[in-house]
């Protein structure tokens, strides 16, 4: 068994990002992808090892209603990550701001 794990930092104020909505799908054989877990940050930002198996996974993001949360405006609604999970853990963090997101393979 995999696990995956994310962190979201506001590069606005260089602070964590509670209460973002996450969503992880796993591709399944037929090609469909399948809900494997669904949660929020934490105060910290964080969603801490959901357990899965390998193969390709998409991890989505609801800026959209976290932004609106905020009082502010944002370009992106959602933030839609595909990444392939193998053996072992995968640490997926998104630096978000209203106008731009980065990501990249975390440890």
């Amino acid at each position: 068994m995999s696990t995956v794990s994310s962190h979201v930092l506001d590069a606005v104020t260089g602070r964590p990002a509670a209460g973002v909505h996450l969503t992880l799908a796993r591709r399944e054989d037929d090609g469909v992808f399948a809900v494997v877990h669904t949660g929020r940050t934490d105060d910290d930002g964080r969603v801490a090892g959901w357990n899965t198996a390998p193969g390709l996974h998409r991890l989505r993001f609801d800026t959209g209603d976290w932004f609106a949360a905020q009082g502010t405006d944002t370009f992106y609604p959602e933030v839609e990550i595909a990444f392939l999970v193998a053996d072992g853990h995968h640490h997926v963090p998104l630096l978000l701001s209203p106008f731009a997101y980065s990501t990249y393979r975390g440890s």
